[in-house]
Formats: structure tokens, sequence, C-alpha cells
């Protein structure tokens, strides 16, 4: 794959200042077209081999075109906040927003090509990581980002030369790094394995581009030359109806039964076994979360439900038992002008808790596939394409020792509506109760099958729903804190396996 970029690619100087000229002229208005559509991100990838001019050809993107409008970002060593969270926090925190071009140095595919060249892993490892990355593009595409790969190649003898050289120069020998002479050692196995990346994640949507790097005038005008064909292409192309674009249906149960009609929503508890067992579970899970194994982990816990369902008193009961500097309630309503400037699952990424942490999500990422589907906010497209975004983002989370326990409340129609009439008459709950709500009502079948759906392609071994009967808010709330309590102990069991298993292998 890199043959053509080891030929000796060059451009002589006339024809390089005869072309530069319209060139830039040509990026900036395409810069400002995309900021003025403000329809969708640029993110620019930069790999390949050190000295190939990487840095250099960003420096003049950065002199072409307005820098105010590009961020640039490396991504290193992983900091102490970066290391007690998933690894692509790092980068999802760091995606340009729309109308924005973003630069990512060190990105993704650096951190799985140096891991491997250095033997930190297998290759199932790093099929793996390419899998992922694969599945990021996608889904990042699919919310409309225009992604450019950029592979900056020298041949070894090129890479040889140009080391001796500088070398050789008192006045430019600072430019060599340590990173330089390392990869010099590992030549072979990074282009071994930087082919295997490319092979497999060179797609449509997101193609890789290998530059030959050791002509300066060559690899700029390249470079210039594909943002700008890649921006106009992006730019001309027709806004797409998302109502008309096709996707399959999903086929309703034949008998017309529902999972929620499984609920025996008639549970309940007197106020006394009610107390007894509210404090025992509150105790229990105040002394999981103390304990030093949660430092292996963190805590997700997703609140959806009903209207008047009584997810708020849940919660609370829930936050009762902790020291409020453990955990962070995160609200989720409608999307901010910057949150719909981003891929949808940005909002939520950016509250992902550390470990040792604990966040409770009131309403969630399934929003997309509830109140969205219902009320026609994303397109029937979105919303199905959807459930496999969602299984690969709790999937991610989840390998990282995130525990997310998901909980939908159910109550039937005469329990919404008595609560519905109380909270209008109770001056300090009047707040709760909004138009939205009757609204609703009117489409409790709809949300009914919605939900349905969400828990059957959801509800996975990694992340399963739990479902409460609400009727009776004692129950819901006992339930609450007992499946909580249940899930930390059973990944503290799977934790201290396998640290057992990790000290075996020591020995």
């Amino acid at each position: 794959m890199f043959e053509s970029a080891e030929i000796g690619h060059a451009i002589d100087k006339e024809t390089y200042d005869a072309e530069l000229p319209a060139l830039r002229e040509a990026l900036l208005e395409a810069q400002f077209e995309l900021r003025q559509q403000h329809r969708f991100p640029v993110i620019i990838l930069i790999n390949g081999i050190e000295g190939a001019g990487k840095g250099e050809t960003v420096k003049l993107l950065n002199e072409w075109m307005d820098p105010r409008l590009i961020e640039v970002r490396t991504f290193d060593q992983q900091t102490d906040e970066e290391l007690a969270r998933p690894p692509a926090w790092r980068y999802w925190r760091m995606l340009p927003a729309k109308g924005r071009m973003g630069v990512f140095f060190g990105n993704w595919y650096s951190q799985m090509l140096q891991g491997r060249v250095h033997g930190l892993f297998k290759d199932p490892r790093l099929d793996q990581s390419i899998n992922g990355a694969e599945r990021l593009e996608k889904m990042l595409c699919d919310e409309g980002a225009l992604i450019f790969k950029f592979w900056f190649h020298l041949s070894k003898k090129q890479m040889k030369a140009r080391l001796k050289a500088l070398a050789d120069d008192p006045l430019h020998s600072w430019r060599i790094s340590p990173l330089d002479w390392q990869q010099s050692a590992t030549y072979d196995k990074f282009v071994k394995y930087g082919e295997r990346v490319l092979r497999r994640t060179s797609r449509d949507y997101a193609p890789w581009h290998v530059i030959a790097g050791v002509d300066a005038r060559y690899r700029s005008l390249t470079v210039g030359k594909i943002l700008l064909d890649g921006l106009q292409s992006a730019l001309k192309r027709p806004r797409i109806h998302p109502h008309k674009v096709s996707a399959a249906p999903l086929f309703p149960s034949v008998d017309q039964v529902n999972l929620l009609d499984s609920l025996d929503l008639t549970l309940q508890l007197d106020k006394d076994d009610y107390e007894e067992q509210l404090i025992t579970e509150q105790a229990r899970f105040s002394g999981l979360m103390r304990d030093k194994r949660m430092r292996r982990h963190a805590l997700i816990a997703v609140f959806e439900g009903n209207d008047a369902a009584g997810k708020g008193g849940a919660i609370r009961r829930v936050a009762a038992a902790l020291d409020p500097r453990q955990y962070d309630i995160v609200p989720i309503a409608a999307p901010t002008e910057d949150e719909r400037a981003q891929p949808y699952l940005w909002r939520f990424w950016r509250h992902i808790p550390a470990r040792g942490k604990f966040t409770v999500f009131d309403r969630s990422w399934y929003g997309r596939v509830l109140v969205e589907r219902i009320e026609g906010f994303c397109s029937k497209a979105d919303w199905m394409r959807a459930y496999g975004e969602i299984n690969d983002f709790e999937e991610q989370i989840a390998d990282a020792g995130v525990i997310v326990v998901k909980f939908w409340l159910a109550i039937d129609k005469q329990t919404q509506i008595e609560r519905f009439k109380e909270r209008e008459q109770i001056p300090f709950k009047r707040f709760k109760i909004t138009e939205d709500d009757w609204r609703n009502r009117d489409k409790w079948d709809d949300y009914r099958v919605a939900v349905g759906d969400m828990v059957d392609r959801t509800s996975t071994e990694i992340s399963p729903w739990t479902l409460v009967e609400a009727n009776d808010k004692r129950w819901a709330r006992v339930k609450v804190l007992r499946t909580l309590n249940q899930a930390l102990e059973e990944a503290f069991k799977k934790s201290d396996k396998l640290q057992r298993k990790l000290q075996k292998r020591k020995r």
C-alpha cells in the first residue's frame, strides 16, 4: 500500500509557487463556507512515519487557512484524568463542533500501532482496536462528520538518509527526537502493522490517503488539494431529507403481547417493611461504594420510565446513602445549541465518571429511541441506527470497568392520572406536571411499543435492563437500591476472580 509513496514524488519550486495562491484562496473560501453552513465538523487524523512532514504540513495548513477555526489536538501520554476513564473518552471530549475543523495527532490509530509495535499486546487486541476505530468512524460519519485520514510516508532508506543528514548538521540536529531514533529501529514492524491498519480501515466514508513525505512541496500541495476537494464536495452535497432515508421495519409482536405486560404492578411494601428494607439497602450501598475494590470501577445508574413513575424519589433515596462528593446527578433535557453541534452521544460521553465515582442519569441516551422516536425529532434511520451505537457505547465503557445499571420504572395509566392530579393539587409538587406530561398520555401505546423494542435490542449481558414495578413507590425504591447493590457485588466478584488469574500468571 506504500509503493507509490516511495518512488520519489517531487514538485519544483516554480510549479509550487504558481499553484499555491489559488489553492490557499480556495481553502479559505471552503473553510468559511463550512463555518457558514454549520452542517458538519471536519476531523483530520494525522499518522505515519516520523520525519515525513506531519507537523510541518499542519503548520502550513494553519498559515493557509484561519487558525481560529482549526483545533489542533495532540494525544500523547494519558493524563491521570484520562486513565481514570474509558480510552475513547479523551477523543470524544475533543471532537470539533459543526462548522469547525479538528486535527488529531496521536489519535486512536497512533495508540494501537505503538502498542502493537512495542509488544504491549498481540494481534487479536490490535484487531479489536481496529474494529473499534471502524465503528467509531462509521458512527461519526453517520452523524454527518467529514473525516480525512492521512498517512505520511517515507521509505526506510529515505528515513535513514534524513536522520543522517540532520545528525551531521549541527544547526539542525536538535530536530531529531528520541521518537525518530526509536522508529528507525522499529521501522519494519511499524510499516507492517500500519499496512494492516490501513487495509482494514480504509472505507468509502473515511478512506486513507498515503502522502509521500520526502519532498515538502509535493506533500503540502497534495494534502491541500485533497482537503479542498473533500471540503468542496461535502459543501455542495445536497441536504438529505432524513425521513426519505430507508430503514428496515420493526415487526410488531404477532399476539400484541408486550414485555411490560409481564410485570406485576400490584407488588407493594407496607410502611414498616419499607423503612426496614430501605435503611438496610442504603447501608449496604454505602458500604459497597466505600469498598476498596470500587477503585477499579465506576458506577452509572440510568433512570428511564413513564412520567410520574417516581424516578426522582428513587434517585433521592439512592443519593441519601452517599456523601454528595461521591456522585453526580445529570438531568437530561432537550439538547442545547452546543450539544446539537456535536454527535448525539457526545453529551453523554462528557459525563462518564472516573473510577471510584458514581453518576446518575435522570433520562439518558435512550431518549433517541424513546422521545425522539415518538415525537419525530429524528428520522427512523437515526433511531434504528442508535440501537447498535448504544450497545457499542455501553460495551466500551463496560470494558473499562464502568458498571452500568439501567432502570425502567413502569406504572399503569390509572396510577399515572392519579399522580398527575395529586401534583396539580400540592403546591410544592405543581412544578413537576407540565403540558408535555398530559400530551404524552395520548401516546401511551406508542411509548409502550418503543420501550419493548428498546429493551429487546439493548438489554444485553453487558448491560441488562431492570424493569421496576413502580405503582408502589416503596417497592420501587427498595428494588432500585437492591439491584444496584447486586450489580456492585457481582462486579467485585468478577474483578476479584480476574485479579487472582493475573497473580497466578505472574507466578
